[in-house]
């Protein structure tokens, strides 16, 4: 449903502050970048695509209520559907305003209540770009076996990225195109991480939007909707990596988001290292 003006109700400010650095990234690669938000069993779960991965990367944070137009309480527990549901396409831009225009607002109140809830309105929906209509499954996911620890994950990525650099200083300028640059991107970044099918560029997106820093202590866990696609709200104990697999999908899960890739029918890929 379009939801402009319903006001998300976050339980935790620090939550919304990473959301927002969250789409700061998404707009560092796409201006014009858009994510689709879907709320239900007390989470909001933020879906964007940085078109310089083609990947789908998911953030989530907790809510204590959704309220509608119509001021009727979604609650906490509420569903995917119903009153003051939602699930729409907004600018990341205007909801990263949002969220830093509220947090401003609470400046005055001192550094003792950054980590109670923040209220943020919904900014009006937006034409979905095609991918919004292309979601991982909401269930169903399976753990896959093989995937490193999280220090020789974020290896793989600092070797891949040298790579790069290494064999974009060694070309001879006449060869110096985007072309070129973008036939050796395809080659590294295709290339999957060990034996688990995931492609490297899942990896270094994850690395890009901040998803594979160090774990801090925080709130307890909490599910996103249609748990599948969740990511958890870190805390001390959280998972620092898992991969999932679930139909034509993998997805690389950290307590700081989750990277969601296509295993099947994917496009060709352009990129350079960030």
């Amino acid at each position: 449903m379009t939801a402009a003006g319903q006001e998300l109700h976050f339980a935790d400010a620090g939550e919304a502050a990473d959301l927002a650095a969250f789409l700061a990234r998404l707009i560092h690669y796409d201006r014009a970048a858009a994510v689709r938000l879907q709320a239900g069993g007390g989470v909001l779960a933020v879906f964007g695509r940085p078109p310089s991965f083609e990947v789908l990367a998911i953030r989530t944070a907790r809510l204590e209520a959704i309220i509608g137009t119509d001021a009727t309480p979604a609650g906490a527990a509420g569903a995917a559907s119903g009153p003051g549901a939602l699930d729409t396409t907004v600018s990341a831009g205007e909801l990263e305003d949002a969220l830093v225009t509220a947090r401003a607002g609470r400046t005055a109140d001192g550094p003792e209540v950054r980590y109670r809830g923040l209220v943020v309105t919904v900014p009006q929906a937006v034409t979905g770009p095609p991918w919004a209509g292309v979601l991982p499954p909401r269930g169903g996911w399976r753990r896959v076996s093989g995937l490193p620890g999280v220090d020789e994950v974020r290896g793989a990525v600092a070797a891949a990225v040298a790579e790069f650099r290494a064999r974009d200083v060694a070309l001879p300028e006449e060869r110096r195109t985007r072309a070129e640059r973008d036939r050796i991107g395809h080659e590294i970044w295709s290339r999957t991480l060990g034996d688990t099918g995931l492609p490297l560029r899942a990896v270094h997106a994850a690395q890009s939007l901040g998803f594979l820093r160090p774990v801090r202590a925080a709130a307890p866990a909490a599910s996103a909707p249609g748990a599948g696609v969740a990511t958890a709200v870190p805390g001390p104990t959280a998972e620092p990596v898992a991969l999932l697999a679930a139909g034509g999908w993998l997805r690389l899960r950290t307590p700081y988001g989750s990277i969601a890739v296509r295993t099947s029918g994917l496009s060709g890929l352009s990129v350079t290292p960030a």
